[in-house]
């Protein structure tokens, strides 16, 4: 898929379909995140795959939106000691996302309102803190990304106007 197409097209999805997703595309959606720059290439996440629907369960406990997690494939805690790096964390957040919709794994990020609570359920070493747990699935209807432009899916989206937003100096 076309890069402009997939960010234009891209939407966070927050039900999923009944339907493991392989363990191939799990490890692409994986190693896309592990890809990911970071400053001076520290690479501080650690990534806590959850999976068993008990897990899941407990997660879903402690986001926002727990229905996100509970209704997905799988989820991804991204955790770096202390919770800093939310740079980095979110550039690792998109790249998943975005190979995941590339794969017609659809997604939604989800935080937390007690970070340490979830750094226990998540059994993370003392010290680490999850900054989002995406949720992962496939679609519970389709996806036809390829269906419009990107300028089309672009004009469409919820947001501002690029020209409310930008300025040049």
């Amino acid at each position: 898929m076309d890069t402009w197409l997939a960010v234009a097209s891209k939407r966070d999805w927050r039900s999923y379909a009944d339907r493991p997703v392989p363990e191939d595309v799990q490890r692409r959606i994986l190693d896309a995140g592990r890809l990911s720059g970071s400053a001076v290439n520290k690479q501080p996440w650690v990534f806590v795959v959850v999976e068993s629907d008990e897990a899941k369960e407990r997660i879903a406990e402690l986001v926002y939106a727990g229905d996100n997690v509970r209704g997905s494939a799988f989820a991804v805690a991204i955790a770096t000691e202390g919770g800093g790096s939310a740079i980095d964390v979110g550039r690792c957040l998109q790249n998943m996302m975005l190979v995941a919709w590339n794969d017609g794994v659809v997604s939604c990020p989800n935080g937390m309102a007690d970070p340490e609570a979830a750094a226990r359920a998540l059994d993370l070493e003392d010290g680490w803190l999850p900054l989002n747990i995406p949720s992962f699935g496939y679609p519970k209807r389709p996806r036809d990304p390829e269906s419009k432009s990107a300028e089309d899916w672009s004009s469409e989206a919820n947001r501002k106007p690029l020209d409310e937003l930008l300025r040049r100096l």
